[in-house]
């Protein structure tokens, strides 16, 4: 007998009929003598219809009010899913947040969970119940509702099965694994039968949409096996898993990409001591998150050229702040340009292999793309390339590293 956690996100619940698929597929669990425990996002769409009506209320609504309407969703499919899984025999009672409970911080719109209570599952477990759990939600210090943030059902997931103790998270959603990068445009990338959490946290982070990166950090942080599975497909998944469960690790495992960023340059900056804290404080001030960094080697004495990008959503606002700041911060140009892409090459193996930035240089200059910016980790090197050469560079990167399928 094995605990597991299953999750189906939103577009494996949209409907009755899809509901009733994934409640197959926790009976056959539970009909293998497994415990389960199943966690549920709401139905497609009804969060972003939730997010709707209470912009549409209120255009700066009180973010507790604002967790009791958007939580509403998950409590609807648990409920659903109880009632389908009865139906079919198998004994099931649904939870809410509050009720298991799932303690979180008190930032609502976007809570950290911080304990969990699960003895009363347990306990259930014993008597043949299956938990059916509403994801995205838990409950503060006050006894008011909380919200994880978008993507928080994963999250709600990983930290039920780090508190139970689970042999692994499965994930359902509408693909049927990671891949080495988005088979929309490359047609020979390749499902991967495995992947380590730091490579699938950095995949996340660089704008691969399989998991929500809070979620992957949890599974790294209590080592809880987490399985991408397709909701609509009976084929195996792939597993994130520690790096020592992979025998023999590739050099590059994947390429993500995002298109979420928009690049900022400060033109003829004073150079000295201090500049670049008086630049980035403010941005940090008005929540801004800064990713790529580069100053310039300027030919003007006594001054350099700062550039830098931010979430494209960001940008307008990001450019505001320092407008306003530009007497104080004594810049004589402001640039933007959201049209850039970040592509990243990702993969544990580059630890002990030289030349992988090297050769993502050389493929794209084979192809005419110009880089823009640079940065890398221990096991990623991004670039920041003209938003149009985004299909160029992933389907060349992918050849390039020995990715594509045979």
């Amino acid at each position: 007998m094995a605990r597991i956690v299953m999750k189906f996100g939103g577009t494996s619940v949209a409907d009755l009929e899809r509901i009733r698929r994934a409640a197959t597929r926790v009976k056959a669990e539970v009909e293998a003598g497994n415990e389960v425990a199943v966690v549920v996002s709401a139905m497609a769409g009804v969060t972003n219809a939730m997010v709707k009506l209470v912009s549409d209320a209120a255009r700066l609504a009180d973010l507790r009010e604002y967790d009791v309407v958007v939580s509403s969703g998950e409590q609807v499919t648990s409920g659903l899913m109880a009632i389908v899984l009865q139906s079919m025999g198998v004994p099931a009672r649904s939870w809410m947040g509050w009720q298991i409970p799932i303690v979180t911080d008190d930032s609502h719109g976007s809570a950290r969970i911080e304990n969990i209570a699960v003895d009363d599952v347990v306990r259930r477990f014993g008597e043949g119940q299956v938990a059916v759990v509403a994801g995205f939600q838990g409950i503060d210090p006050a006894g008011r509702i909380t919200t994880l943030g978008r993507g928080g059902s994963d999250t709600s997931a990983v930290a039920l099965a780090a508190a139970l103790q689970a042999e692994r998270c499965d994930i359902y959603t509408d693909v049927d694994g990671v891949y080495t990068t988005d088979p929309r445009i490359v047609a020979k990338a390749r499902k991967l039968d495995r992947i380590t959490y730091e490579e699938m946290l950095e995949m996340a982070s660089q704008g691969a949409k399989v998991l929500q990166t809070r979620s992957v950090e949890m599974a790294m942080k209590h080592h809880v096996r987490v399985q991408v599975l397709s909701s609509f497909e009976n084929s195996p998944g792939t597993l994130v898993v520690d790096e020592d469960e992979i025998v023999e690790q590739a050099l590059v495992s994947g390429i993500a990409y995002s298109r979420d960023e928009a690049k900022i340059t400060l033109l003829r900056v004073p150079d000295q001591p201090g500049v670049a804290a008086k630049i980035f404080g403010p941005l940090a001030e008005a929540a801004i998150n800064v990713d790529m960094i580069v100053q310039n080697v300027s030919a003007e004495t006594g001054r350099t050229d700062l550039t830098f990008t931010v979430g494209k959503a960001e940008l307008e606002r990001a450019v505001q702040v320092l407008r306003s700041r530009q007497a104080e911060l004594k810049f004589e140009e402001l640039r933007s340009d959201a049209n850039v892409v970040k592509v990243s090459v990702i993969g544990v193996g580059m630890r002990s292999h030289a030349g992988v930035a090297q050769q993502m240089f050389t493929a794209l200059a084979e192809r005419g793309i110009n880089i823009q910016v640079i940065s890398t980790s221990e096991i990623k090197v991004s670039v920041l390339i003209a938003e149009e050469y985004t299909e160029l560079a992933l389907r060349g990167l992918h050849t390039a590293y020995g990715l594509d399928a045979a």
